[in-house]
């Protein structure tokens, strides 16, 4: 009995950190279903197109932090968020290859408690646009500074649901441009 109850407990638990997300992705008027798997760590879509058989993500880093997969206008986006950092992940179903890419992301910081390292960017993955909006403390005027706003070119090869992980170098490549201007801007 105690099992039982256990069980019956559990069960929305499971069921809502499912983060399901129903929507049709692939064009043919018919429901198809996006979640996050917490078992496996990965984001899986059943697509009416491939008779609703399972597209996986690879193993996804989750960290401890608070996954969610929402909805966006062309597609879906996979989020990761924590204390005083997060990314996004936007995904769009691409008719002429029949697959799930990623198409942009985009990450935020609050930096320390100064703010030192504050702001948000993103990247297009189709245009290779970069845009970011990024702050840093200048200890010997005691404020934070507003460091211009970054627009560049930033490209990566193209990812598809079947091969992405978290491990893209998007993050090292936006510290590096942070870095880069910061130190432009110190230098005057």
């Amino acid at each position: 009995m105690k099992l039982y109850t256990f069980i019956l407990l559990l069960l929305p638990t499971i069921i809502l950190s499912q983060n399901k997300l129903t929507k049709d992705l692939d064009g043919d008027a018919v429901l198809d279903t996006i979640y996050i798997d917490y078992n496996t760590s990965k984001i899986v879509c059943k697509l009416s197109s491939t008779n609703f058989k399972k597209i996986e993500s690879k193993e996804i880093d989750m960290f401890a932090g608070t996954s969610s997969i929402r909805e966006a206008k062309n597609g879906f986006i996979f989020a990761i968020d924590w204390m005083r950092a997060g990314y996004e992940n936007q995904f769009r179903y691409n008719k002429k290859t029949k697959k799930i890419r990623l198409i942009g992301m985009s990450r935020y910081e609050f930096g320390n408690a100064a703010n030192d390292g504050s702001g948000k960017s993103s990247v297009n993955l189709l245009t290779g646009d970069y845009i970011g909006n990024w702050n840093y403390y200048d200890e010997t005027k005691n404020k934070l500074v507003k460091i211009p706003t970054i627009k560049t070119k930033m490209y990566f090869p193209k990812i598809y649901l079947e091969e992405f992980n978290n491990e893209t170098n998007y993050p090292e490549k936006c510290a590096e441009l942070y870095y880069k201007y910061k130190g432009i801007m110190l230098s005057k």
